[in-house]
């Protein structure tokens, strides 16, 4: 195992996929001068062109500022023979291609009769929680999500982040992955040596035994503190961390659900049509019986992002709100109730 940086994983991955097989190319506004610190050895930002040096500007090509322009090339790309990793920068650049998404990207392989199929990854990145204001803070993987034949991925953690990214490149099918910027710089465990997370396989993060908390992107490590804070007072938290939502591991979740009795859901995404809302309506479909309290949504409000720190810095999922929302579905406040009464009243108003 070696320590590395959520975006040095990124890198590493790209790296071995380029080393791997010689169809993968990298395309984007400029990748060529590493600019967001992935296309370099993916050690540091001071290893500017490194995979420029290595691969060759065939393997490593800029394109223009027009992404209908570098959905549909990469689209072209794949389907005759190439297996393209898109690096589309600011997640809400994804909208000025909806139609080349749509239209042909997730429809080809279908409308082609399996004749043709699409081996492309599409990385962006959402950099809400940095004063970006509102067009630049989207967290669009809901709208996705609605989609047919699009693969999305939405890893937490520098090892999720590696592990997926290398999958990802491995598909036949178009993959989207959603990097939450504030993540870049955390650092975990990664092997040395290549391995591989399979699409459609969530992970449990902390294992609990009265509240089941799936949490999303940068909601996971809030709702990991959250369950630190609430085990001092004896409440077990079972935090899952999805990683993929489509294809989404509704199994892991309702097994969860079923044990717990109790769900809350960590979305930074908006409320209307979220992840979290499917997920909801999915342990509500599946594992009604099982709930002892209604599930509870922590997501971020329908509004658009301010620039101002303080406010924008109180719409996401955090540590406050998703503790706040735990407490609801367990009915307690600190030392309220005894660890019996606990795990066998509903919360108030069920």
């Amino acid at each position: 195992m070696t320590v590395m940086s959520y975006l040095g994983a990124i890198g590493a991955a790209q790296r071995e996929a380029m080393d791997a097989d010689p169809r993968v190319v990298i395309i984007g506004e400029d990748v060529e001068a590493n600019v967001y610190g992935t296309t370099g050895a993916g050690k540091s930002r001071k290893d500017k062109g490194d995979f420029l040096e290595l691969f060759g500007k065939n393997r490593i090509r800029n394109t223009p500022i027009s992404e209908e322009v570098i959905v549909g090339a990469a689209a072209g790309a794949a389907m005759t023979g190439l297996r393209p990793i898109v690096d589309l920068s600011y997640s809400s650049f994804l909208y000025m291609a909806m139609d080349q998404f749509v239209n042909q990207v997730a429809k080809n392989r279908y409308m082609f009769g399996g004749q043709a199929s699409l081996p492309v990854v599409f990385r962006s990145a959402m950099f809400y929680g940095l004063n970006t204001g509102a067009h630049h803070s989207d967290r669009p993987y809901p709208m996705f999500m609605n989609v047919p034949g699009l693969k999305i991925i939405v890893p937490s953690t520098p090892y999720d982040a590696k592990g997926l990214l290398r999958t990802a490149v491995d598909c036949d099918d178009p993959v989207l992955t959603f990097e939450a910027c504030m993540l870049w710089g955390t650092k975990g465990e990664v092997p040395e040596e290549e391995y591989r997370i399979p699409l459609g396989q969530a992970r449990v993060a902390r294992e609990g035994s009265d509240v089941t908390v799936v949490a999303i992107s940068s909601a996971v490590p809030e709702a990991l503190v959250a369950a630190e804070s609430l085990a001092e007072e004896g409440l077990s938290v079972e935090v899952i961390d999805p990683r993929t939502l489509v294809p989404f591991d509704a199994e892991a979740v309702v097994r969860s659900v079923q044990r717990t009795g109790r769900l809350v859901v960590a979305d930074p995404a908006h409320r209307t049509c979220s992840a979290a809302a499917e997920i909801s309506a999915i342990v509500a479909e599946e594992a009604f019986e099982s709930l002892r309290a209604p599930i509870v949504r922590v997501t971020t409000p329908d509004t658009q992002i301010p620039f101002s720190t303080a406010l924008e810095k109180q719409l996401y999922p955090n540590r406050d709100s998703i503790e706040d929302a735990i407490r609801r579905v367990t009915g307690t406040r600190p030392g309220s109730l005894s660890e019996a009464a606990r795990l066998t009243s509903p919360a108030p108003g069920f």
